[in-house]
């Protein structure tokens, strides 16, 4: 079934601008969600997600009370969660394998509801006016991957592309480049994070190096799940170190104008972590996962194999 938006079939559309000129509401939700203030988690009940990675889980986990993710330019940040239940999936996209995806996160939702009555609702944030129209086409993938699944999906908050679009000394960058969602109560807030564990630079590592969408998360057991991940140890990245920040903006981002200020520092550190750790078996001793549990303290804790 397709999407719906205030229980009416979205159709067909164009563009994002096409969308917001059909469903007024949107509009307006959207304008008002941008306009909310950021709310900094405190990372001893985050989850954070990075780059394509999701973690799905339900209001009686006990670990995890907050899903987020931020450094979203072109890339788009997905929340979908189902009112009865509770069950919530939050996913940062960057149109890498879109419509694989999003029927990914659908049945990590639908899967963890069981047969409880309520609906999907989807909330979606992130992209920009950017040159190449990036975020549009990413906005348009989604949307349009979300109208052609099976279930019935509520599109509750759309805040992307120009509607999360500023222009700051005459460079257009995101208004919001950073979401959270309240497992408990569904909410969903513009956020940002100064914690982005655990095994931040391994994660990143795994997405620079061509990683695939990966589920981060058992909900069931309460852990973080990093891995096994394979790259090539062959990939010849050690010049990026000597090169200057504006090379790496330049070659290694979609939207160079409008990265957070940490953002040359970030890629040096993933480059370093790789160049480190070119023989990536040796990170999962047995072919096994790096796990992770919730400690006394509040943070994230490497866990040995059960």
């Amino acid at each position: 079934m397709p999407l719906f938006v205030q229980n009416k079939i979205l159709g067909r559309i164009t563009s994002s601008a096409d969308l917001f000129d059909k469903f007024p509401y949107l509009q307006d939700n959207g304008r008002a969600f941008r306009s909310r203030s950021l709310v900094e988690v405190d990372p001893k009940c985050l989850l954070y997600v990075q780059q394509r990675e999701f973690a799905a889980t339900t209001p009686a986990d006990q670990s995890v009370s907050v899903i987020g993710s931020d450094d979203a330019t072109t890339c788009h940040l997905v929340v979908l969660r189902h009112t009865g239940s509770g069950a919530v999936c939050l996913a940062h996209c960057d149109g890498s394998n879109t419509w694989t995806e999003v029927s990914v996160l659908v049945k990590a939702v639908t899967t963890l509801n069981g047969s409880k009555e309520g609906k999907l609702e989807l909330h979606l944030v992130g992209g920009f006016n950017d040159d190449s129209k990036t975020s549009h086409e990413l906005s348009f993938n989604i949307l349009a991957a979300f109208h052609m699944q099976k279930e019935d999906i509520h599109l509750e908050t759309c805040c992307i592309t120009e509607l999360n679009d500023t222009i700051v000394d005459g460079i257009h960058r995101p208004v919001i480049y950073g979401i959270g969602v309240n497992v408990k109560t569904g909410e969903v807030f513009p956020s940002l994070f100064s914690h982005k564990g655990p095994a931040e630079q391994l994660r990143s590592t795994r997405t620079f190096t061509g990683g695939k969408m990966v589920d981060i998360y058992d909900s069931s057991r309460g852990l973080v799940k990093i891995g096994p991940c394979k790259w090539s140890s062959n990939l010849d990245v050690a010049f990026w170190l000597s090169q200057k920040d504006d090379t790496i903006l330049k070659y290694l981002s979609t939207s160079p104008m409008a990265e957070p200020p940490h953002f040359v520092q970030h890629m040096k550190s993933t480059i370093q972590f790789f160049l480190e750790h070119s023989d990536c078996d040796s990170l999962f001793p047995g072919g096994q996962p790096q796990l992770y549990h919730r400690a006394e303290t509040g943070s994230w804790e490497r866990v040995d194999q059960p």
